[in-house]
């Protein structure tokens, strides 16, 4: 059996990649334009129609979606199930460990989720794994909607959790794999926009139900309809034609048969518009891509190498520090915060998070349409400095002005519209963009890993520390982070606007 470096490299040009003429191989980068830049061109002339592009994005965003409706449905969620009066079961004397674990359940499945993807991902595919979290998500939500006792919700959560792991692993790649490099980063960020709108839907439905018994099984029940249409969406979509011409051009399958799925897979995405072209397109990629080889997956110890190392500490670290900064604080107990500031009715609470849920989805919007203009660097420190800022001054609302209810209130919009401006979207955007295309997979479920453990962590941990700390400091050392935050930013994170997948690699890493 012949090795990997002895197994010829399929190909559909006379044997010559596009990295090789007459023998002689040539550099990937040719006057800064990558040639493979044509992919995304192939698969996105002028002609082809916007609205089959957002058809393509829509169903992989309902993974954010469903992850957003999760935050903004827990918020009230919580309040609900502790009522004597409303929560409508015998066991909502619940203390606060057993709440940060309602909470936080679902983001300890989604730690379980990413180290699948690690493991599976690049066997499913991206649809595959897609289609794999809306079952997640639909057993997920009917366990946790249906639970008869504290640990069978908590079980709910962890599965619904599992659902979150797959589909903010897979979701990023599926888009951007499809995607123009020229709006690269309106996509992947309109997948923020798709959690934030998630997150308003949940603090509305929370409005609308929180004063009916029992409400919190309908709250965590909206989540049925969704991920069946997600479901339904990812399993008509085709597979990337991209990821099953990697597989070709990595030896793993018949290549002449990975090469006929990619076609019919092709035309499905463009539809009538292809005409008879389809397979002179995917030939002209698998010559854009076999200057790969047929490389080895990236193992384990060489993740922590070069510049495999280097992404990951400037993927993994922008969403560590995403986390740290005390962002699942404010999402997960935005009720509990306002209700603290003076909104004493759990009604008026949430009605309140609507506004929240508003101010971020309208600063997402500002960020998708200003990221390729202005910059991931210019968005991260900008609105990383408001985080800071709106951070003390709630941790001096607590501390010495607790009677200036507007000054809790104020700091928490601030905190959420300069988030949505800075870590919401390009934290998402950059582990997106920064890792090699031989380690993109497990590159990516690592960084998510980062992601959804310190999200776990602080969540869990709020409310205890904000028993053993008090509010005020825990805020201010949110505010401390915050501003090593920025010092990281500045000095490590790279600016990718305008850049394709491959300059970043060749010219960043």
């Amino acid at each position: 059996m012949a090795s990997d470096v002895e197994r010829p490299t399929p190909s559909f040009n006379n044997g010559k990649s596009s990295g090789e003429r007459d023998g002689v191989q040539e550099p990937l980068l040719k006057n800064g334009s990558p040639e493979c830049e044509e992919f995304s061109v192939l698969f996105y002339p002028d002609h082809v129609m916007i609205s089959d592009l957002m058809i393509r994005f829509l169903f992989p965003a309902f993974g954010g979606l469903l992850y957003g409706y999760d935050i903004g449905a827990t918020s009230s969620a919580t309040i609900s199930i502790q009522s004597p009066t409303l929560s409508g079961i015998t066991w909502y004397n619940l203390s606060s460990v057993e709440v940060g674990l309602i909470t936080s359940g679902s983001l300890y499945g989604a730690l379980i989720g990413s180290i699948l993807a690690f493991k599976i991902a690049d066997i499913l595919g991206r649809r595959r794994e897609l289609v794999l979290s809306s079952l997640m998500y639909f057993i997920g939500a009917l366990v946790t909607a249906l639970a008869p006792n504290f640990v069978v919700l908590v079980i709910g959560r962890l599965i619904y959790g599992i659902g979150i792991g797959l589909a903010m692993h897979a979701a990023p790649m599926y888009i951007a794999e499809t995607a123009p490099s020229h709006i690269r980063g309106q996509l992947i960020s309109l997948k923020e926009f798709f959690i934030v709108l998630g997150m308003l839907i949940g603090y509305i439905a929370g409005s609308l139900l929180v004063e009916t018994v029992s409400s919190w099984r309908y709250m965590y029940g909206v989540s049925f309809p969704l991920s069946l249409i997600m479901g339904i969406g990812m399993w008509w979509l085709p597979p990337s034609p991209r990821w099953i011409l990697l597989r070709a051009i990595q030896g793993k399958g018949d290549a002449q048969s990975l090469r006929e799925t990619a076609i019919t897979c092709l035309c499905r995405l463009r539809g009538g518009a292809i005409g008879d072209s389809a397979p002179r397109q995917v030939d002209e990629i698998l010559s854009e891509l076999s200057h790969m080889r047929e490389e080895q997956e990236v193992t384990i110890s060489e993740m922590f190498q070069g510049k495999c190392l280097k992404a990951l500490t400037i993927g993994g670290g922008l969403v560590l520090f995403q986390q740290i900064t005390g962002q699942p604080s404010v999402l997960y107990y935005a009720a509990t915060i306002f209700q603290s500031a003076g909104f004493s009715a759990a009604a008026d609470a949430t009605k309140v998070s609507i506004l929240l849920g508003l101010l971020k989805l309208f600063m997402t919007g500002v960020a998708v349409v200003v990221v390729d203009k202005l910059g991931r660097r210019p968005l991260l420190l900008g609105g990383v400095s408001g985080i800071a800022i709106s951070l003390f001054l709630l941790g001096s609302y607590y501390t010495y002005l607790d009677d200036i209810h507007v000054v809790a209130v104020v700091a928490l919009l601030v905190y959420v519209g300069c988030y949505q401006l800075s870590f919401g979207p390009i934290g998402w955007l950059m582990i997106s963009e920064i890792f090699p295309l031989r380690l993109r997979g497990r590159g990516l479920s690592i960084a998510v890993l980062v992601n959804f453990g310190a999200n776990a962590l602080v969540t869990f941990a709020f409310s205890p520390l904000k028993e053993l700390l008090g509010a005020g400091i825990l805020f201010f050392i949110f505010g401390g982070i915050a501003i090593l935050s920025l010092i990281f930013i500045f000095f490590i994170i790279p600016e990718t606007k305008g850049l394709t997948l491959e300059e970043i690699e060749a010219k960043l890493l």
